[in-house]
């Protein structure tokens, strides 16, 4: 499938890289069908959602156990009904990153992942039912603690 995109130009993504929400990203509910866009780097925790129907809408994401080794939660059994997961191998997460001017408060979303069945690309944004994670945890601070 081929997309013209504000961000990437024009681009080709694969059926297998196309995902599919029931009830939308929050804030953009009205937008089911995303691809996805692999890193040129392999290495890179970063990939890119591009909304197949609106070629100026596109989410930064990263995969938070890169960031934040610790990062852990429980899928209650709707969502993984809802979305037919049938074991922890066939799930991807992913979450939302917001690039600010100032990279140094580069952030992601642990609050409300993106969970993907691979097997079916079915997708859904997940709110956790918890205070441990924010929906703007600092990266770079993330980054340094490890370092530490």
């Amino acid at each position: 499938m081929i997309l013209e995109t504000i961000h990437f130009g024009k681009i080709e993504i694969k059926e297998s890289d196309i995902i599919r929400f029931e009830e939308g990203i929050i804030g953009f509910e009205d937008i089911k069908t995303y691809g996805i866009i692999n890193s040129e780097d392999p290495e890179s925790p970063f990939k890119w959602i591009q909304a197949v129907n609106k070629p100026d809408l596109a989410f930064a994401l990263v995969d938070p156990f890169k960031i934040k080794k610790d990062y852990d939660f429980e899928l209650k059994n709707e969502y993984v009904d809802s979305l037919g997961i049938k074991d922890v191998s066939e799930v991807n997460i992913f979450s939302i990153v917001v690039v600010p001017e100032d990279m140094k408060k580069i952030s992601m979303n642990l609050k409300a992942p993106i969970i993907v069945n691979k097997k079916n690309n079915k997708a859904a944004q997940v709110v956790l039912e918890t205070d441990k994670y924010t929906v703007r945890h600092f990266i770079l601070d993330e980054l340094k603690k490890q370092e530490v």
